[in-house]
């Protein structure tokens, strides 16, 4: 739902985005904060926020697309907290967890920018279209496809030249 003026959210309208995409919101909040336990935090104060803030709704945009910036926001300040501020190489939080049979993926996917796995995470877990994830991250819709693009080549290339490595 579009605004045009300046109202407040009702409690429902932020209930119903909460109730329906939520399993999106939690999957991709556990990718951006790099656990599920800090993405469930991360949803939960994400709503906490929405409820308290509900005046600072400007009307741009629709409901569902100012909580999901709510909820990413809510998730890299997790992750960064987390990590206590310090610098942590992304390819490393990945590099200890035995048994994971995709960490290869996971390792490629933490090598690219921030933007970059945003994008893929607001695309592939929250299963958001190019104009949900510009709303959702106030950029234009042709950066959405510049960035997506742009990872998958990252990915492409890195994950083929691991293969190619491992055949030697």
């Amino acid at each position: 739902m579009h605004r045009t003026g300046v109202d407040m959210v009702s409690l429902e309208e932020i209930e119903s985005v909460y109730r329906e995409r939520y399993a999106g919101l939690l999957r991709t909040a556990s990718a951006i904060a790099d656990s599920r336990e800090g993405g469930r935090d991360a949803v939960h104060d994400a709503f906490v926020n929405a409820i308290r803030g509900r005046e600072g709704f400007r009307g741009e945009g629709s409901v569902e697309a100012w909580l999901w910036r709510i909820v990413v926001r809510a998730a890299l300040e997790r992750r960064r907290r987390e990590h206590d501020g310090r610098r942590v190489e992304a390819e490393a939080i990945w590099a200890d967890r035995p048994g994971d049979e995709h960490v290869e993926v996971r390792a490629a996917v933490a090598s690219l920018p921030e933007r970059q796995r945003l994008m893929l995470f607001l695309r592939y877990y929250g299963g958001l279209d190019y104009q949900a994830i510009a709303e959702a991250t106030d950029v234009a819709v042709g950066t959405v496809g510049a960035e997506l693009h742009a990872a998958h080549r990252s990915l492409r290339r890195r994950l083929g030249e691991e293969e190619a490595e491992s055949r030697d």
